[in-house]
């Protein structure tokens, strides 16, 4: 079954089609809506009322506050230097890496198809442009776009701005 025992689900969670999504060890709040092919890994909490698109990643170490929309194809890391490997050929194990943490603070909006580096904060209500790479956090009401991303504009209501 693609959503697991381990995951706790709040009330009046929508998961579009479980058949179709892989959810295991993470948290989901109230309300929270999860599109197709997406998967949620272990040690993932995601708040209440956010939207969690089609064919999304979200990895282990990935907190989402409440109110968050995160767009199609969105994919989180968790590793900054990934191998496969170690030097002496052997496969990686849990033991051979550390889960870096990143955080989408309350309100925030992830464009389709952008791509969050590990070890960061997307700040409240901060707005991620559709194909961004995300490198370093992102202050609160921020717009950023680019790759790497950078800051183009505001979602501040008094200092509404874009590039």
């Amino acid at each position: 079954m693609p959503i697991a025992d381990t995951v706790v689900l709040g009330e009046n969670v929508v998961i579009y089609h479980p058949d179709l999504a892989n959810l295991y060890g993470c948290t989901i709040g109230d309300g929270t809506r999860i599109g197709t092919f997406v998967e949620i890994q272990s040690d993932v909490e995601i708040g209440a009322n956010c939207k969690i698109q089609s064919h999304c990643f979200i990895c282990s170490g990935v907190t989402i506050e409440d109110g968050v929309f995160v767009g199609h194809g969105v994919m989180f890391t968790n590793d900054r230097y990934p191998r496969a490997i170690n030097e002496d050929g052997r496969l990686q194990s849990a033991a051979d890496w550390t889960c870096l943490p990143t955080r989408v603070s309350k309100g925030a909006s992830i464009g389709s198809n952008a791509t969050i580096l590990p070890d960061l904060v997307i700040g409240q209500y901060a707005l991620v442009a559709a194909g961004a790479v995300v490198t370093r956090s992102v202050p609160a009401h921020a717009i950023v776009a680019g790759n790497p991303a950078r800051i183009v504009g505001s979602t501040s209501p008094s200092q509404r701005t874009s590039a």
